[in-house]
């Protein structure tokens, strides 16, 4: 008897310590950290860097509703490298729509593609204007200025208001960013689904990328894609009608937070 009850006590304590281990480790993770995502089975969410629960206390996602067949496409732009239009009309061919993360420059060298972004229906978003480590801007006039310069371009460019959506640079952030962003009026998006088309000397293949952005799809994916990427452009077409064959439908980023 002794025995059984000695081993409900232990069982009990290690529980404990294990949901304390869990809730220490959301709250460290949310303190400063660069985004990343673990997959554990093909098809199904992969877990994150920090949970949604510990996320939507930002107004923050990665990952849409796991029991709707939704994709959220969304594409990070630092410079322009030839395929936007070609990506554009893709989108416009399938009747997706999709958010543009925008930094400065890009704002200040592709006025044109920026209005056509908004004209056809997609989101533009905020990445930055400098694409600085994010997570280093401990003031909040330097962080803020940081978006608010995005915001004026955008203006400028297009005579409406920039939509509240952010997306840290490299995915770094730190919870001080969170609630500075959320303060603002942005909502924070990261992503569920990418893989390594950012580097144009080492681009991948048709066939490594369909492995990856095929294989690992899954209800409410958000979808981070580089528009600097020539795979991406090349494949643009045929991916999005294996995604819709696959029965997944397209919905802005907005739908994200409704």
């Amino acid at each position: 008897m002794k025995n059984d009850r000695a081993w409900v006590v232990f069982s009990v304590c290690v529980g404990v310590v294990l949901v304390l281990c869990v809730a220490f480790s959301d709250m460290a993770a949310v303190q400063t950290g660069s985004w990343g995502l673990s997959f554990q089975a093909e098809g199904r969410t992969p877990v994150g860097t920090v949970g949604q629960t510990v996320l939507d206390a930002y107004d923050a996602a990665y990952v849409g509703d796991a029991g709707e067949n939704v994709l959220y496409l969304t594409f990070d732009a630092g410079y322009e490298n030839g395929f936007t239009e070609g990506i554009l009309d893709v989108l416009k061919k399938h009747e997706v729509p999709a958010a543009f993360f925008l930094v400065g420059n890009y704002l200040e060298t592709q006025p044109e593609l920026v209005r056509r972004m908004v004209r056809e229906g997609h989101t533009v978003g905020n990445h930055t204007w400098d694409h600085p480590d994010m997570s280093q801007l401990r003031e909040k006039e330097a962080f803020s200025e940081e978006l608010r310069k995005v915001e004026d371009k955008f203006r400028e460019i297009t005579g409406a208001e920039l939509p509240r959506f952010y997306r840290p640079p490299q995915g770094v952030y730190s919870e001080e960013n969170l609630e500075m962003a959320q303060a603002l009026g942005y909502k924070t998006v990261f992503w569920s689904l990418a893989y390594a088309d950012w580097d144009n000397s080492a681009q991948p293949t048709a066939e490594e990328a369909f492995s990856k952005l095929l294989g690992r799809v899954h209800p409410g994916a958000v979808v981070l894609l580089h528009s600097t990427s020539k795979t991406n452009a090349a494949i643009l077409d045929e991916l999005l009608t294996k995604w819709k064959d696959m029965g997944y439908t397209f919905a802005p980023i907005s739908a994200l937070f409704e």
